[in-house]
């Protein structure tokens, strides 16, 4: 049964009644999966990234959610379906959520997996079909079902998305409403009546978003703004930072949270630097600075029309010189930082703002002054041949993720050559106002029960906890 379909509603239907329903459905649904087996419940998991990573799959749902949000291109959005579904399913078969997952005889510690229930997870219209799949799997992973809440700005394509895995999920012949989907028209009201009933909420999107899931009254996982600057310090390989900036910034076209928003150059080597990023596809616009503000905060708000655009659209748009349309990003060079100076926020677009910093100083400085107008807990990022700095750079400054020598959007967020768990939803830590300081993952979707047993004593002296103290302070 598509989720579009799934049962009647009338306009008169409270919100809260409709997500009753739904919520009721979720664990039916989870109560057939409650005894599933390890080897069950990583066939859905696979079976819902097969749904999204489907090369037809992936492309329909790209030009669609591109054809209606206007938001980002078509490439971009299939590799992101593709490669973001794929590094998450690689991440969650190698993980136990069934079960024993740990033991630890020496502590007398074994600890089980039980699901967190039905989670409500809030996504944006930025990755409609992203960001939805990728919190379906997590959730699946830990035999939890799933509500989405999609933008209503991209309800369309995400239905379509929740369609594809509940197709998917009953062609292995598990219930359909572990994913469903808040029905069309998708408000506030209907939302907010999610998170108040379900038993975890997941959040990507708006501050507004966040904050509202933090106030449900619901256990809640919400995840900071974005607004990351990247150093280029003097040992670096100038020309292959600049290509991976470039790479990382027009992706989508800047849709990504982990998107660079600003460049910071040393003075000793800002004119190089610069000559860089212009062989990479970069146009310096500083000339046109005031155009692009215009254009861009037409109403002191990021205009509609111009974010997310192509790179000729933008620069039309913005009424640029006709050699700016061959330019693949714009770079617009800025010296303040604040709410007077909107090119230190996010941009969502195509523009880079580029800082000249006197030394090394003054560029952690300046990284530090963006984050704390904007982006505070979420990441930063440095190309150098000198780890020393990097280290530095990361002992200082308060953020999650501090990337070195990376395209920051395709590393930020879990990559092939790092760590990272994949993932659309950066946590920011206390720094934002968020309750992780790390990727969303699938650990964030278990409850875990501990089986505590006695172990030999564990009992130290008076002196060996306090005898340092007393010798230094006295009893």
């Amino acid at each position: 049964m598509s989720s579009s379909t799934a049962f009647p509603l009338s306009a008169e239907t409270e919100p809260e009644a409709i997500v009753a329903g739904l919520v009721a459905r979720a664990r039916t649904a989870m109560d057939s999966f409650a005894d599933a087996g390890q080897a069950r419940v990583d066939e859905a998991v696979t079976a819902l990234a097969w749904s999204l990573y489907k090369p037809e799959h992936a492309k329909h749902l790209a030009e669609r959610a591109v054809e209606a949000t206007g938001l980002g291109n078509v490439a971009s959005k299939i590799t992101k379906n593709q490669r973001k579904t794929f590094g998450t399913l690689r991440d969650l078969l190698r993980a136990k959520t069934v079960g024993i997952i740990e033991e630890d005889r020496a502590r007398g510690i074994v600890k089980w997996a039980k699901p967190v229930g039905v989670v409500a997870a809030i996504t944006p219209s930025t990755n409609p079909s992203a960001t939805p799949v990728n919190k379906a799997m997590m959730a699946l992973k830990g035999r939890n079902a799933v509500i989405i809440a999609p933008s209503p700005a991209a309800s369309g394509i995400t239905g379509e998305t929740v369609d594809m895995m509940r197709a998917e999920l009953g062609k292995i012949g598990l219930p359909e409403d572990l994913v469903q989907i808040l029905p069309a028209p998708v408000d506030r009201a209907l939302t907010a009546a999610l998170m108040k009933a379900c038993d975890l909420v997941v959040v990507t999107g708006s501050q507004n978003n966040v904050r509202g899931a933090y106030s449900s009254g619901t256990p809640a996982i919400g995840v900071g703004a974005g607004n990351v600057p990247v150093i280029i310090d003097e040992s670096a390989d100038l020309d292959d930072a600049a290509a991976k900036i470039c790479a990382s910034k027009i992706f989508d076209n800047a849709t990504s949270c982990s998107s660079e928003n600003a460049v910071v150059i040393p003075a000793a080597i800002y004119e190089d630097a610069i000559a860089a990023l212009e062989r990479a596809g970069g146009y310096l616009a500083t000339a046109h600075k005031n155009k692009i503000q215009r254009a861009l905060w037409p109403d002191g708000k990021l205009s509609r029309h111009l974010i997310a655009t192509d790179a000729d659209v933008f620069a039309e748009g913005a009424g640029l010189p006709t050699e700016a349309k061959e330019a693949k990003f714009f770079m617009v060079e800025d010296d303040g930082i604040g709410p007077g100076h909107p090119f230190s926020g996010e941009k969502l677009s195509l523009v880079l703002t580029v800082y000249k910093a006197q030394d090394w100083a003054g560029a952690k400085r300046i990284v530090r002054d963006v984050l704390n107008h904007q982006g505070k807990g979420h990441s930063t990022g440095i190309h150098t041949r000198d780890m020393a700095r990097a280290r530095e750079l990361a002992a200082e400054t308060d953020v999650v993720r501090v990337l070195v020598n990376q395209a920051h959007t395709f590393g930020n967020g879990g990559g092939f050559d790092n760590a990272l768990p994949f993932t659309l939803s950066m946590g920011c830590g206390t720094w934002a106002g968020n309750s992780i300081d790390e990727n969303l993952n699938w650990r964030h979707f278990i409850n875990v029960t501990h089986l505590v047993t006695t172990i030999p004593e564990d009992r130290p002296a008076e002196e060996e906890l306090f005898g340092g103290y007393w010798e230094k302070y006295g009893k």
